[in-house]
């Protein structure tokens, strides 16, 4: 990947200056990126969009003849080496194909797919034995064979290693008795095989591949759930039940690696799959608001519609961004590692791991995208959005999960601030650094002659308002600061819009040749003048939680005079109109 971007290590763009980078884009796809990327989507549209409704019957035979398909074109192997049946493609190849089974509108088909292809199988890529691979990863690359993962039980949800099912060594030291019980399992009552996660000797944490004839393992019903209804959500019982030993996954005590490892890929995977489903959903109420008509004219030319359909161009367009910056940077740390070292596949996940931060931010600014967006689209739809005879009543309550599930998006957050205060801690990252350049940002005047010079003097102000309230944060809390979980969260959502906001000055500014740069240019300007005003609004949440609404008065005015960089003079609601009518005429999210 020709991709020039120098970050090895997550949050290490909060140490440099603001939009320096050459960040990895859509517009920087390889042409097997794009052939790839157009068969997936043709895919969508023609085999899973016209089956929606009939997946929604939880149709095991047509999720499975879908899955068959998908295996013959190589697209459910793309994480897996070929001589086990994969196609062993790129990061960025597994995002657009996650992306593109979305845009064919059947989260339930999505999550089935997405199970199957991350956390049911890549255990078993990452850490399996020779043998295990052998066995298992090329009916499940055929889609011959479905995967499924244990991990949430009944007591267990965020807290993951607390869990109560056990496995004891046989007396014979031939099989693991497993006992407990699993919920919420993901393709539960139609897989082949499943990784389970549980204690060994009460207290060892580790995985094992559990096939589905296994004496002792019972299947509960299906879920009666709210939404994603073609999906199959069961629990799994385990009494007594014999696993080989040769079916343990990696090393005893080795479960936290295993189910984090998968966590990480699946968290940035849905932001991918967020993306899909948010491009599908803005087309139909697109085509709807230009077809509905009220007061003599359709609702499409409406000011408080035009601002909607661009709000929701924004928001996608942002989630895109910082979801394949994210994956790049992945990428070139994978690229990074020797293929041939034995623990090649140890090292990748250790590689990713060092963007767990960002995998967090694309799980839940994606998230929170596809909530916005399906919130919006019913409401342009009206009445008929509650109808589910259309397609957004669907999707609304489909969408719900998204915010639950890869880990809750109140724990992601934690993950991003907490990360990010080890690596201080650690002194990986120093805050200092950053804080010593504020006197140079505070009297720096934006070069008129630099393209967006204005706001990525926003951006750096920002930056550096941001540290100095993270660094008295761990002043006055210490490690303790995680257990401030709201002021943890605040601090998480302003290190993502620095995040996204230099991400979409990035990547306007490597654009410029485009057809639609300008309106490229336009999102990036609403973006960061509207993320700024964010940031100085919970700079203030911040500190008055921090000195208890005493805030020193050098730290005030050290505050207001990086404020005063980051308001900038931009007319975001003619931009928005400016840019709902560029969509309105191409009739769908056209970036």
């Amino acid at each position: 990947m020709n991709n020039k971007q120098k970050i090895k290590k997550g949050g290490q763009w909060l140490l440099s200056p603001a939009a320096q980078h050459t960040i990895f884009t859509r517009e920087t796809f390889t042409d097997e990126h794009r052939q790839i990327e157009k068969m997936v989507f043709d895919f969508a549209e023609d085999t899973i969009l016209p089956q929606v409704k009939d997946i929604e019957d939880l149709s095991e035979d047509l999720s499975r003849s879908i899955l068959l398909k998908m295996g013959e074109l190589g697209l459910i192997g793309v994480d897996t080496p070929e001589e086990y049946g994969g196609t062993n493609l790129d990061k960025i190849t597994a995002c657009l194909i996650t992306e593109g089974v979305s845009w064919g509108g059947s989260a339930s088909f999505g999550c089935t797919f997405g199970v199957q292809t991350g956390i049911g199988s890549l255990g078993i890529v990452f850490f399996g034995t020779e043998e295990q691979k052998k066995k298992y990863l090329p009916k499940l690359n055929s889609g011959e064979w479905i995967a499924a993962y244990g991990l949430t039980e009944p007591s267990s949800g965020s807290d993951a290693l607390s869990a109560k099912t056990t496995a004891f060594l046989s007396e014979d030291k031939r099989h693991y008795i497993l006992n407990g019980e699993k919920q919420f399992v993901s393709n539960g009552g139609w897989a082949d095989i499943y990784t389970i996660l549980a204690q060994v000797e009460g207290n060892k944490f580790s995985g094992f591949i559990v096939d589905r004839n296994t004496e002792g393992l019972s299947i509960g019903n299906e879920e009666k759930k709210l939404g994603m209804k073609g999906s199959s959500t069961t629990s799994i019982k385990f009494k007594d039940a014999k696993v080989p030993v040769e079916n343990l996954l990696y090393k005893v005590g080795k479960g936290a690696t295993i189910a984090f490892n998968a966590l990480n890929i699946g968290r940035y995977k849905l932001g991918s799959a967020s993306v899909g489903g948010s491009k599908q959903a803005i087309k139909q109420s697109i085509r709807y608001s230009l077809d509905r008509r009220q007061f003599g004219q359709p609702i499409a030319r409406f000011d408080s519609i035009l601002g909607k359909i661009a709000n929701m161009t924004i928001r996608i367009y942002v989630a895109d961004t910082m979801l394949y910056r994210t994956v790049g940077m992945i990428q070139d740390a994978i690229d990074s590692l020797d293929k041939n070292d034995p623990k090649y596949y140890i090292r990748m996940g250790e590689a990713m791991e060092q963007f767990a931060i960002e995998a967090s931010m694309a799980k839940v600014y994606g998230s929170e995208t596809s909530s916005m967006i399906v919130d919006n689209c019913l409401q342009i739809f009206g009445g008929y959005g509650f109808i589910e005879e259309y397609p957004i009543a669907m999707a609304y309550r489909d969408d719900r999960i998204n915010r639950i599930w890869e880990g809750t998006n109140e724990i992601n957050r934690s993950i991003i601030t907490g990360y990010l205060m080890k690596n201080v801690l650690m002194e990986e990252i120093s805050l200092r650094d950053i804080i010593q350049t504020k006197e140079d940002i505070i009297s720096k005047i934006a070069d008129p002659k630099e393209l967006f010079s204005e706001y990525i003097l926003g951006i750096e102000a920002a930056k550096v308002m941001v540290v100095l309230i993270f660094h008295e944060a761990l002043c006055q809390f210490g490690q303790d600061l995680k257990h401030e979980q709201q002021l943890s969260e605040t601090l998480a959502d302003m290190f993502s819009l620095l995040y996204t906001t230099e991400s979409v000055i990035c990547r306007a500014k490597q654009m410029p040749q485009l057809k639609n740069s300008n309106f490229m240019a336009h999102i990036a300007r609403i973006h960061v003048t509207e993320s700024l005003l964010d940031l100085s609004k919970f700079a203030f949440k911040c500190l008055n939680r921090i000195f208890a609404s005493n805030i020193p008065s050098e730290i005030l005015t050290n505050l207001n005079s990086l404020q005063g960089k980051m308001q900038l003079s931009t007319d975001t609601i003619g931009l928005k109109r400016e840019l709902a009518e560029y969509v309105l005429a191409k009739k769908e999210y056209p970036f």
